[in-house]
């Protein structure tokens, strides 16, 4: 006895493509998400993928506010 539980078997393979994985994050984003949409994504992307879209997502983001943010104060359509 070795000590180790294979009765489950091996972990399932996680098979998504990038542009789903994308999707995933967007609909996240939104915070808009279908109960069977949800479960469908949790069984088939993988975690890893899902957090280094997610921060990518997050900067580019941040990068989008902040060129928007000099663009107005730039133009001076902030100035009253």
């Amino acid at each position: 006895m070795s000590g180790q539980d294979h009765s489950n078997g091996p972990d399932p393979v996680r098979k998504a493509s990038l542009l789903r994985t994308i999707k995933a994050v967007a609909w996240s984003f939104l915070g808009i998400r279908k109960g069977a949409e949800y479960d469908k994504d949790v069984n088939q992307l993988n975690p890893v993928h899902v957090v280094i879209v997610g921060v990518l997502a997050v900067i580019v983001f941040v990068v989008a506010l902040v060129l928007l943010v000099n663009y107005v104060v730039s133009s001076g359509v902030a100035s009253a």
